[in-house]
């Protein structure tokens, strides 16, 4: 479903992301890791349009989107939860979750936005409070609500567990278990390896924006040299 080939992005004179290349199936959950300013985030933000790359090929659902608007990539249904959650933090639940589906067109979303409420029962009962009041769990749960609102193909998530508390942390990763059970291609980065290894189907390790190792989540979980480096052992 989406394929990144020789992807090169810079700030400035800085290069973040060194030629990197890799692949989400369908249906699949897959995990960057790697330690801070590795290079994680900057991938993500150049995925979904926030960063221009300064060459190589992006191509999602079969189309190259390499260098499009994040609002188009987005309604391609590429979609980002954001690191820091990015809640619109005077509007309610509600409101923040109808601008997820901002993008939409069809007739569906009372009814999506229905399943969220369902799915996540907290923001049922918060609907008609301030986004900024919610805990930090909640306004995450929020985040990824807002997105599903959106109606991706291909969902990423830019680390949904910083910042919060170990149960919350559990919790989260609950929810993205759910969302691999049902189908949903996901594409995770996260700091806390040994969460996103445990529900990965397939990662890439990154480090100063090279790819320098990668497998399925279940093998990097129990590889020495990837436990002595990012999962504390």
């Amino acid at each position: 479903m989406l394929k990144v080939e020789n992807l090169r992005t810079k700030y400035g004179a800085i290069e973040a992301l060194k030629n990197i290349s890799f692949e989400v199936g369908q249906g699949q959950v897959v995990a960057l890791v790697g330690v801070n300013g590795a290079g994680k985030s900057t991938t993500l933000n150049t995925l979904s349009g926030l960063l221009k790359p300064a060459t190589g090929k992006i191509t999602f659902d079969g189309i190259d989107i390499s260098g499009w608007r994040a609002d188009r990539i987005t309604a391609t249904g590429l979609v980002q939860v954001p690191e820091g959650r990015a809640m619109l933090a005077p509007l309610s639940v509600a409101e923040n979750l109808l601008m997820g589906a901002y993008p939409r067109r069809d007739h569906q979303i009372v009814a999506d936005l229905e399943k969220i409420y369902d799915r996540f029962p907290r923001l049922a009962e918060r609907r008609n409070q301030a986004a900024g009041l919610l805990s930090g769990g909640e306004q995450q749960m929020l985040a990824i609500g807002r997105a599903l609102m959106a109606s991706p193909k291909l969902l990423m998530l830019d680390e949904p567990s910083m910042g919060l508390a170990p149960l919350i942390v559990n919790e989260v990763f609950s929810i993205l278990e759910a969302l691999k059970t049902q189908g949903k291609t996901i594409l995770l980065v996260e700091q806390n390896a040994k969460k996103a290894l445990a529900v990965a189907d397939y990662a890439y390790v990154l480090e100063r924006g090279r790819i320098v190792q990668e497998g399925p989540g279940q093998e990097l979980r129990h590889d020495a040299a990837i436990v002595r480096a990012y999962l504390g052992g």
